[in-house]
């Protein structure tokens, strides 16, 4: 069983950065993609970015030039890097993790930007 375990959330204001961290239980490149996704009140879970096994990125029109997805393969940690940040960030994060047969989620970490 895989475990996804997020950390890195928070209180930030407008215009500020944070750096979010998702480490799994298991060798990150056997999974078909990770990323991350998020759910602010009263929303659908959307997705924000997705990392594939063989490193191409895809982000979300709404974070592109703000947030940045990497991986450490030897920490078996994916981390989400979001700068510039806006109140309608706010939401809880998930990662999330693509094994072709089963989707994993982390617990979720908050994010809250204030204005």
């Amino acid at each position: 069983q895989v475990q996804l375990v997020e950390s890195g959330g928070g209180l930030v204001q407008d215009g500020g950065s944070l750096r979010l961290s998702c480490a799994a239980s298991g060798s990150i490149i056997s999974f078909k993609d990770m990323g991350w996704y998020r759910q602010a009140p009263g929303k659908q879970r959307e997705l924000v970015t997705t990392i594939t096994r063989g490193g191409s990125t895809n982000y979300a029109d709404s974070v592109k030039g703000r947030f940045t997805i990497s991986r450490d393969i030897a920490k078996n940690t994916v981390y989400l890097q979001m700068n510039s940040l806006k109140p309608e960030d706010t939401a809880v994060y998930y990662c999330h993790a693509n094994s072709w047969t089963y989707n994993y989620w982390g617990q979720g970490t908050q994010v809250t930007v204030s204005s």
